[in-house]
């Protein structure tokens, strides 16, 4: 079965450590080639994440990361770069996996619409607004005041749906995420949320917003934080997963439901879901508790519907 993840932070170990490896099976790569051809993983998405480490992020960090994501990923002959609709349905095709480029946080853009426009000459197709806390745009879920957005931020809202870049609210505060509703008119996602009313932290989706992304034809990604699965510190069973997937489809969300592990995000993992090469695993629970058609669309079918309805034509 093929399979897409809607989000990993691979390239921000590679950036932290330029000794990595991601041809290789590299222990410190929770995503790297051989286990992504070892799962069937079709398309990957990779996020730009500046670490909070990096004290004064600039758009310098940011094309760095992307000279990164060219030199030391999409340099394997088994990568092939989606842009847009056409560079999808050729990855179909071949025996090669697709790599999606985003953004996740506006930090370093410092409300320069000129650097948004750059992003997309280059290839980002979805930006994360946040990361947890507030930026010069919108507040994020950690944030206190707990905000909204800025004018700034609901300029660069604005030129992102002109532009047709998808906008992921995994990060976003509840107020910026129903201020984000409002204002902006296409589809959007959260590529590595789950459900509050199961595991009631932050990050996670409430619902409600859980409906409106659905009501929007927009795409939800579960994601393998094993804190964000359970709210208690036992180990986090595929099975304690699985019951996000049958909440969101409750909601009506079956065909609006995928995955976006997080790996190389998370220091802490499920049972069974170590690194992208344990996806097998998780195919093998679904197997078990849905039909194969439903199992189909949660690993690509979902992201397949979306990506082509919403990526430049």
């Amino acid at each position: 079965m093929k399979i897409m993840d809607g989000h990993c932070d691979t390239l921000t170990k590679l950036y932290m450590n330029p000794k990595l490896d991601f041809h290789k099976e590299e222990l410190e790569l929770d995503v790297n080639y051989p286990r992504l051809q070892r799962a069937g993983i079709k398309v990957q998405c990779f996020a730009i994440y500046l670490s909070e480490s990096i004290h004064q992020p600039t758009f310098d960090h940011i094309l760095q990361m992307i000279d990164i994501f060219h030199r030391k990923i999409m340099s394997h002959p088994g990568m092939s770069f989606i842009q847009n609709v056409p560079d999808w349905l050729a990855v179909e095709k071949s025996e090669q996996i697709g790599a999606i480029l985003t953004l996740e946080g506006l930090d370093a853009m410092a409300g320069n619409m000129t650097y948004l426009r750059i992003l997309y000459h280059l290839g980002v197709r979805s930006v994360g607004l946040t990361w947890n806390y507030a930026n010069w745009a919108a507040d994020g879920v950690m944030e206190p005041r707990k905000g909204g957005f800025t004018l700034k931020g609901k300029r660069m809202l604005r030129e992102l749906e002109t532009m047709g870049i998808i906008v992921d609210v995994s990060h976003l505060s509840v107020k910026a995420f129903w201020e984000m509703a409002e204002l902006y008119g296409k589809p959007f996602i959260a590529s590595h949320s789950n459900a509050g009313s199961l595991c009631p932290h932050p990050r996670n989706l409430s619902d409600e917003q859980i409906s409106a992304i659905i009501e929007r034809q927009g795409q939800i990604g579960i994601t393998f934080v094993p804190y964000f699965v359970e709210p208690v510190r036992a180990p986090v069973q595929i099975s304690q997963l699985l019951t996000h997937i049958d909440h969101v489809c409750s909601l009506g969300g079956e065909n609006h439901v995928g995955f976006g592990s997080d790996f190389d995000g998370i220091e802490k993992w499920i049972e069974g879901l170590r690194h992208a090469g344990d996806y097998e695993n998780i195919i093998e629970a679904l197997c078990k508790n849905y039909k194969e058609a439903q199992v189909e669309r949660f690993l690509y079918g979902n992201w397949q519907r979306f990506m082509l309805a919403n990526l430049p034509k």
